[in-house]
C-alpha cells in the first residue's frame, strides 16, 4: 500500500506492519490504523514515529520508554487492553510518546499513557497508567545527551 505522508513522502507500506488500535488512540478514536517509521538519516531509530495510515498527515514521535526511565513497569489494568489480545511478554511492545519542543532540552515524554503493542497480532491500545510515580511530562533531553555519551 502507497501512503502519502506529511513527514516521510510517499512511502509503501507492507499490510503486516499495520497496527491496529480498537479503539483509536487518546483524543484521536477515529484513528484506527498506524504503523511504526523511523527517519534512517536520523542515525539511532531512538525516536520512531507512529505513522497513521487513516489519516497520513498525522504522525506522532514516540520511543521505548526503557531508553530513559530503565525502571520504567506499569500495571495495565487487563480490561484495558483485552482487545489486543492475549498478551506474552515476548509479543509485547511498550511505547511512550515524545514532546519535542522547538527548546530541545525541554524534550519530554508521556510516561502515564503509554502504547501498548500485541506484535504477534499487530494489535494496540493506548492506556492510563494509574499511578503518580509515571508523569505526562518526563524530561528526557539531558538523560538522551548522557546515553549518547555513552556510545
Amino acid at each position: 500500500m502507497k501512503l502519502a505522508t506529511r513527514i516521510f513522502g510517499e512511502v509503501e507500506i507492507d499490510d503486516s506492519k499495520i497496527i491496529c488500535f480498537p479503539n483509536g488512540i487518546i483524543g484521536f478514536p477515529d484513528l484506527q490504523k498506524f504503523t511504526l517509521m523511523h527517519d534512517e538519516e536520523q542515525g539511532s531509530g531512538t525516536i520512531k514515529w507512529l505513522q497513521s495510515i487513516d489519516e497520513p498527515n498525522f504522525a506522532m514521535p514516540v520511543m521505548d520508554p526503557l531508553v530513559v526511565c530503565p525502571d520504567y513497569k506499569p500495571l495495565v489494568d487487563k480490561t484495558e487492553v483485552e482487545a489486543i489480545g492475549e498478551l506474552a511478554e515476548d509479543d509485547m511492545l511498550v511505547l511512550v510518546t515524545v514532546t519535542v519542543p522547538h527548546d530541545l532540552t525541554k524534550m519530554t515524554v508521556n510516561l502515564k499513557g503509554p502504547f501498548i503493542i500485541n506484535t504477534k497480532e499487530m494489535k494496540a491500545s493506548q492506556t492510563i497508567i494509574d499511578n503518580d510515580e509515571y508523569p505526562v511530562k518526563f524530561p528526557i533531553y539531558d538523560i538522551l545527551q548522557k546515553n549518547k555519551e555513552k556510545g
